[in-house]
């Protein structure tokens, strides 16, 4: 007796625990029974089904990443790029994610990926390498947000975002090299315009200092005029003074000065009158 009140308490506990189910904090849950579903969108908390003939199956509504590997797209311009991008989505119809993917995530994502990648393929063949690179890649990015959800409205999903992370040239195509030939050739560019701009900053530096060395010349050549000047006047009042003191030693002492003028040379050769007035002092000391 006492082991059929156990099987029936059993029973009612596994009934019981069959009849409930809980959510949990970002998640939703669609009820089906017998491969059909019966409700969908149920929110955090504990709900209640028919045991053993209903089935719960649980989904994360949280923003999810699909990560995708570098592929190579061309350009419009008929350039290889390696591009990899992230899609930011999540589950907003959870009947129609079940019915669509099987309520499976990796499905999901198996879809949604070459969709985005079509769309991209398609923006980055209307586009060149420069718009690609500058500012053109928010504008693509927004534009395939918009082409990704028309075309998954069927998934019960929503792409948040798409972002793109890295556009590479690929080590095998002649894009990295015409791309280093033109930055070798504009900084070269930069280089003589440098070069260019110096040399015109040199010689306008030279001429300039030519120019203050001759107004230096030239005005220490007038200061030294100005100086010698004053010092010949100076120098003829001083000669003055002394004449009018003794007439005949000045005469005497310039007589002299001319002599030694005269003489300096080692040799040479004076013809002269012995009565010339500059023979006088000598003509007298015999």
């Amino acid at each position: 007796m006492r082991m059929g009140w156990i099987i029936v308490l059993f029973a009612v506990l596994l009934v019981a625990g069959n009849s409930v189910f809980v959510v949990n904090e970002g998640q939703t849950a669609i009820k089906v029974q017998l491969g059909r579903i019966v409700q969908a969108g149920y929110e955090p908390g504990l709900h209640f089904k028919l045991p053993f003939v209903q089935n719960v199956m649980r989904f994360d509504k949280r923003i999810l990443t699909l990560e995708s590997a570098p592929e190579r797209y061309l350009t419009s311009e008929k350039k290889d790029v390696n591009i990899d991008f992230f899609v930011k989505w999540r589950i907003v119809d959870p009947g129609k994610f079940f019915v669509s993917v099987a309520g499976d995530e990796t499905r999901a994502q198996q879809r949604i990926g070459p969709i985005v990648k079509e769309g991209l393929r398609t923006a980055v063949n209307s586009r060149t390498l420069q718009e690609l690179v500058s500012g053109g890649r928010a504008d693509l990015t927004q534009h395939l947000v918009s082409e990704v959800n028309r075309a998954t409205q069927g998934f019960g999903v929503d792409v948040v975002d798409l972002r793109i992370k890295r556009i590479d040239l690929p080590e095998d195509g002649t894009v990295i090299g015409s791309v280093y030939e033109r930055m070798k050739a504009e900084r070269k560019k930069v280089a003589n315009q440098l070069r260019a701009e110096g040399s015109e900053t040199a010689k306008t530096l030279r001429a300039d200092a030519d120019r203050q060395v001759k107004v230096l010349n030239a005005e220490a050549y007038r200061d030294a005029q100005k100086s010698r000047g004053e010092g010949d006047a100076e120098a003829s009042q001083i000669y003055a003074g002394s004449y009018g003191r003794d007439p005949d030693f000045y005469a005497f002492y310039r007589s002299l000065e001319a002599y030694r003028s005269a003489f300096d040379a080692s040799n040479g050769t004076f013809v002269l009158d012995p009565r010339s007035e500059f023979l006088r002092y000598l003509m007298e000391s015999r």
